[in-house]
């Protein structure tokens, strides 16, 4: 089954690669004005503590600048598309299982032609499924819970009939409804498996104004991320560590958060799905940061924090 979605016209990519010059020589500056009527309302008071595990990854090196707009230095960084396994008393599950077999065909494809070459992961990249292959320690997840709803956050599920997913009920409508899928390599995912949907109905957390307990100890709270997608949202877990915030795509980079600047404008433009929101996401991440280690899902590095010593992806 295919996955029709409209992709960005010639004028729209002219646009963006001439804002990609504009946002190099000046990047769009912090909003010291918001960034200042920024509220704490504090961290939740949690009765357990969880354990969070980044999944093996392969990393793809790529110039900065074509992830955090006008910033050169570091010339290059690397990321990746990282899964995480959470380990609650109660269940254990996977955040953004992200990769599936042959991902070329079964989800990139289905993707606007002028993306695919931006967004193609290397060779050497592990499906989520053989990521898990390669953690017999770890207990096999029995829900999933994707930060939000694009191809390589949610691929991976093709390779796990029936595996419960747990879903922002505000994303579930924005990539299900109409005939045509706002993102491509989605549906496909969803079809033939149980869909819990939920609603962010809790009060505000740190400087999120939207909250969910998922358990009801306070060991994972899901926060409002909204901007990338209308239902992004943010994993904020208890560990013996400290808190961690899983951030999926409000930022690709540590880089961003702590500068507060946005996503380069191609590929910006047509993955933000607001990008004023997304850009409003980033100063709240940048205070949060303080109180809990911010996690952006394709930051190689950021994520190998949370990576056990001895798995690491084969580059065979």
């Amino acid at each position: 089954m295919s996955d029709p979605v409209h992709g960005p016209s010639f004028l729209e990519c002219c646009a963006a690669a001439t804002g990609l010059l504009r946002g190099a020589v000046r990047p769009r500056p912090v909003d010291e004005r918001f960034l200042r009527s920024l509220t704490d309302a504090g961290l939740p008071t949690p009765r357990r503590t969880v354990r969070v595990t980044a999944l093996a990854q392969a990393p793809r090196v790529v110039p900065t600048a074509m992830v955090v707009e006008g910033t050169f230095a570091p010339r290059r960084i690397t990321n990746s598309l990282t899964s995480f396994i959470v380990q609650h008393p109660e269940a254990a599950f996977i955040v953004d299982p992200s990769v599936c077999l042959d991902a070329e065909d079964r989800a990139i494809a289905q993707l606007p032609a002028a993306l695919r070459g931006v967004v193609r992961p290397p060779a050497e990249t592990l499906a989520t499924i053989t990521a898990l292959g390669l953690e017999p320690a770890l207990p096999a997840p029995e829900f999933a819970l994707p930060t939000h709803a694009h191809w390589d956050h949610v691929c991976g599920l093709l390779d796990m009939p029936g595996l419960p997913i747990h879903m922002h009920r505000t994303e579930r409508e924005w990539v299900s409804s109409g005939p045509i899928a706002p993102v491509g390599g989605v549906r496909d995912s969803l079809l033939d498996r149980p869909v819990i949907e939920y609603d962010l109905d809790g009060p505000p957390v740190l400087t999120f104004t939207r909250s969910r307990d998922l358990f009801g100890d306070g060991s994972i709270v899901l926060v409002d991320l909204a901007g990338h997608t209308p239902g992004s949202i943010g994993v904020l877990a208890h560990t013996q560590r400290g808190w961690v915030l899983l951030a999926g795509d409000a930022a690709w980079h540590t880089l961003q958060i702590d500068k507060i600047r946005q996503k380069s404008s191609f590929p910006g433009n047509f993955v933000d799905t607001d990008r004023e929101e997304t850009f409003k996401t980033l100063h709240r991440l940048h205070l949060a940061k303080h109180f809990a280690t911010v996690i952006p899902t394709h930051d190689h590095e950021a994520t190998r924090q949370l990576a056990t010593e001895s798995i690491q992806p084969s580059r065979n």
